[in-house]
């Protein structure tokens, strides 16, 4: 037989943590090379000892100890494969978990043999993600995509502005309304219309309150 995977379980739970070393334990093909209650704990034994792949839990000593401890580890250590468990699966935790460089992510509670097979499926980088989690990575993928498309074309926009016209989008950031900004630059609501709507052609909005949810979704409001 070749050599075993070696395994690492993070979990604060000592009875859930005993439970899944045991089960890993008595595989012919791992071994368990350590095991922690915290995200502090696990990041010194990744230090000491080779390891193949964690198991890490994510809310330990704090609510995302496992998520900044896999960002650790992977400062010193590129190769181990993270593998999260949790009992959560909102979309803004798996993105969260994901974005920290693991390769997969279990809920507790799944079959014995389906967190052994992902384990062995990890240690082969043939991770295949669960339906769930494969559709909440894409649709962020497919959001960032979006964002960095949107933040290019904002910027090329901004750099057509007129001085006049970055006054003008200052002013609608501070929430002022079409009379409000009018008194401010001391010129007609006429001509404060007349601005905003070439404001609108640029940005390709068809309200101002378009161009200024662009700007904080992008948090880009610190150029004006």
């Amino acid at each position: 037989m070749g050599e075993k995977i070696r395994v690492m379980v993070a979990e604060d739970m000592d009875l859930l943590r005993e439970d899944v070393c045991d089960v890993v334990g008595q595989q012919e093909d791992m071994e368990i090379v350590g095991c922690a209650e915290s995200g502090q704990e696990i990041c010194a034994l990744a230090k000491e000892r080779e390891c193949d792949v964690i198991l890490m839990d994510i809310e330990m000593e704090t609510m995302q100890a496992g998520v900044q401890a896999a960002e650790q580890i992977h400062q010193f250590r590129s190769d181990i494969r993270i593998i999260f468990m949790t009992a959560h699966e909102t979309d803004d935790m798996i993105t969260t978990a994901m974005g920290s460089g693991a390769v997969d992510y279990i809920v507790k509670g799944c079959d014995e043999a389906v967190m052994l097979d992902h384990i062995r499926k990890a240690y082969l980088n043939q991770t295949t993600l669960e339906p769930r989690v494969r559709q909440t990575v894409m649709q962020e993928y497919s959001r960032l995509r979006q964002s960095e498309r949107s933040l290019i074309f904002f910027i090329n926009n901004v750099a057509r502005l007129t001085p006049a016209e970055r006054e003008l989008v200052k002013l609608l950031l501070e929430g002022k309304k079409i009379s409000e900004i009018a008194k401010v630059r001391c010129v007609e609501v006429v001509t404060v219309k007349t601005q905003i709507k070439g404001l609108l052609s640029k940005f390709g909005c068809s309200r101002s309150k378009e161009i200024v949810q662009m700007i904080r979704q992008l948090g880009l409001e610190h150029l004006f």
